[in-house]
């Protein structure tokens, strides 16, 4: 009888397609994954792969038998839902997370997934949320916290919370008391999150509606570096309020009151749904959960 060990093996090579991918999944080595797979062949007596330079690709015999393994995990991961604690979880959790959430209730998730699941080790990748998106379909990534919902097949989406854009300055920028109009916030440049992302595209669309000139736009893909930016009086930050919360309450910065109002930005949990996302799942429901809390806005 083959082990649900090596039926899982054999679930994300043929996934992935790849032997190198499935062992970096699996947190084990790819000489390891080959041997399983020989051994299910050997046990099987027909070949499941057909091996190519850089890939493999199932035989007619591997995808028959790829029904019945997805079948095996999922009601192995059926089974500890209803039966295992939380804390019988162990693995590795590869989790990206937009640099937003980074500066605002990132570390009260890790503290609530510590006590929640202490066999859980979290491998953190700080990046932009087109790049998280095709780590999530690559399954280089278990689980993001991006800016979405990504409305493609097989990923799952839970809400998590909306930040609002607004525009930050300097003090000693020469912008006056009360309510500024664009013209006069476009006499500076805006400083803002990388050209392939949501916010950008939004307030790009926004600006090219004004019927002003052009604005001088500096794109980074480093929310520090455009706090520090703004800080500095380089220019005027389009981010959310809540990551410089400090910064404005010492004096540093302040908002801006334009008559042009920037929408929001939502996020989610996204996550691959496939047989054993179990890990995945839970801890989107945890992030939900500590996102919806109003304490990290206070």
């Amino acid at each position: 009888m083959a082990e649900l060990r090596s039926l899982e093996i054999f679930y994300w090579t043929a996934s992935l397609g790849s032997f190198r991918k499935a062992a970096d999944r699996m947190n084990t080595s790819q000489p390891a994954v080959s041997q399983r797979i020989a051994a299910l062949e050997d046990e099987f007596g027909a070949r499941l792969f057909e091996r190519r330079a850089r890939s493999v690709a199932l035989t007619a015999k591997g995808r028959d038998l790829l029904g019945y393994a997805e079948r095996f995990l999922l009601l192995r991961a059926e089974m500890m839902q209803a039966v295992a604690g939380p804390g019988t979880m162990r693995g590795v959790l590869r989790l990206g997370v937009s640099e937003t959430i980074v500066h605002t209730w990132l570390m009260r998730f890790i503290a609530r997934m510590n006590e929640a699941y202490p066999g859980v080790s979290v491998d953190i990748a700080v990046d932009i949320s087109p790049n998280m998106r095709d780590a999530l379909l690559d399954r280089d990534l278990d689980l993001a916290f991006l800016v979405g919902p990504i409305t493609m097949p097989g990923l799952v989406n839970l809400p998590l919370c909306s930040v609002s854009l607004a525009w930050i300055a300097a003090p000693h920028l020469d912008l006056g008391p009360g309510e500024v109009d664009l013209a006069s916030l476009l006499r500076f440049p805006l400083i803002t999150y990388p050209k392939n992302t949501n916010p950008y595209v939004c307030l790009r669309e926004m600006l090219a509606q004004s019927n002003l000139p052009p604005p001088r736009l500096h794109s980074n893909a480093s929310l520090s570096t455009i706090v520090r930016m703004a800080r500095e009086g380089i220019g005027i930050g389009v981010i959310p309020p809540e990551v410089v919360r400090r910064d404005l309450e010492e004096g540093a910065l302040r908002v801006i009151a334009p008559a042009p109002a920037l929408p929001d930005i939502g996020f989610t949990a996204t996550y691959a749904s496939a047989p054993g996302d179990g890990l995945a799942a839970a801890a989107a429901r945890l992030a939900s959960e500590v996102a919806a809390s109003p304490e990290w806005r206070q």
